[in-house]
């Protein structure tokens, strides 16, 4: 009995860790309607096209909001520098809906994309 929980525990706790560390692909796509990155992002995109910049301020906190859920899910099977890097790219993208700047918001909402897409990979 001893000698197969020697070997039982560590294996068990070896497939828990692969299993969290490969699990954010799967962890990292919309569980509900609030959660929708990429969605959210290409709504916004066409909302700053459009110049409608209050359903821009709208949909960006829910942005955040959606992040703030799927960062926790993903943190440990993502790198951090991407999710930092996509904190970041956020960010920025808050300054340039203060200021109503169309290019760099779409910049910034691309950039996110992008590391979107990295993450989990």
């Amino acid at each position: 009995m001893r000698r197969l929980l020697v070997i039982a525990i560590p294996l068990v706790t070896i497939i828990l860790f692969l299993a969290v560390m490969l699990s954010g692909n799967f962890l990292k796509q919309p569980l509900g309607k609030d959660d929708d990155i990429p969605g959210l992002i290409e709504t916004l995109i066409k909302d700053i096209q459009d110049e409608q910049w209050d359903k821009v301020n709208q949909k960006a906190e829910e942005l955040n909001n959606a992040w703030g859920k799927v960062v926790n899910r993903i943190q440990f099977s993502a790198e951090r520098n991407e999710i930092n890097n996509l904190s970041v790219a956020l960010a920025r993208f808050k300054g340039a809906i203060l200021e109503k700047d169309r290019t760099s918001a779409i910049m910034e909402l691309k950039e996110a994309y992008e590391h979107w897409n990295q993450l989990c990979q």
